[in-house]
């Protein structure tokens, strides 16, 4: 099924209820993702929501919009978590209100609205995961939210991890847990591009370049 921005609320609804019982503690001692804090990783997450958004309202073809979205340096736990949160908000309304057809630059593909939305739940439950991870708490997200944006990013490992659990599936996919069995995902990518339309039945089959895009 298509990734929505109902996806994109509930992902930021699990990562909130899951870090608010938190904001009491500090974010600046507690790990994040890789050599980051907690509130360096929520800072981060909240950065990039707003910057999809600004993606797909400017729509630049070749590059980023420019500008960066930072809390406050004097900003609380509360209040940065409040940050990450009003992120997923607006990209979520601006997916809803955008047409479709838009196109946007992002170095995995010129994304559409949904693809915007499956990246926007990817950094905040992968993420939100990496804070939960250092404060001792297990993020929960649903089953189909995790196999919606599974097979809108990932399609390539998707078709593979039908007998994984979506969510463990997702961590793998971004290198967050291993299988066995299975090559660690080092170097991970989505494609940020929509999946190729197949042309009409009634059109004959195009022969093209090799490769993947």
């Amino acid at each position: 099924m298509a990734v929505t921005a109902d996806d994109l609320d509930l992902a930021i609804h699990t990562v909130e209820s899951t870090l608010a019982p938190e904001v009491h503690r500090d974010w600046r001692a507690t790990p994040g993702t890789g050599d980051w804090t907690a509130r360096t990783t929520a800072d981060h997450v909240g950065d990039c929501l707003l910057s999809y958004a600004g993606q797909l309202t400017a729509a630049p073809q070749d590059r980023y919009a420019r500008f960066m979205a930072v809390a406050d340096e004097d900003a609380s736990a509360a209040e940065v978590l409040e940050f990450l949160a009003l992120g997923g908000r607006v990209l979520a309304s601006v997916v809803r209100t955008c047409p479709p057809a838009t196109r946007a630059y992002h170095p995995t593909g010129l994304a559409d609205p949904e693809g915007f939305a499956a990246m926007g739940c990817v950094e905040a439950l992968v993420h939100g995961h990496d804070i939960a991870h250092g404060f001792g708490l297990r993020l929960s997200p649903p089953a189909g939210l995790c196999r919606n944006v599974l097979g809108r990013l990932f399609p390539h490992t998707a078709a593979t991890l039908t007998e994984v659990e979506p969510w463990t599936a997702l961590l793998w996919s971004t290198n967050r847990v291993q299988l066995p069995g299975r090559t660690p995902q080092d170097g991970w990518r989505w494609h940020g591009s929509p999946p190729p339309t197949a042309p009409p039945a009634t059109e004959p089959p195009r022969s093209g370049p090799g490769g993947s895009p």
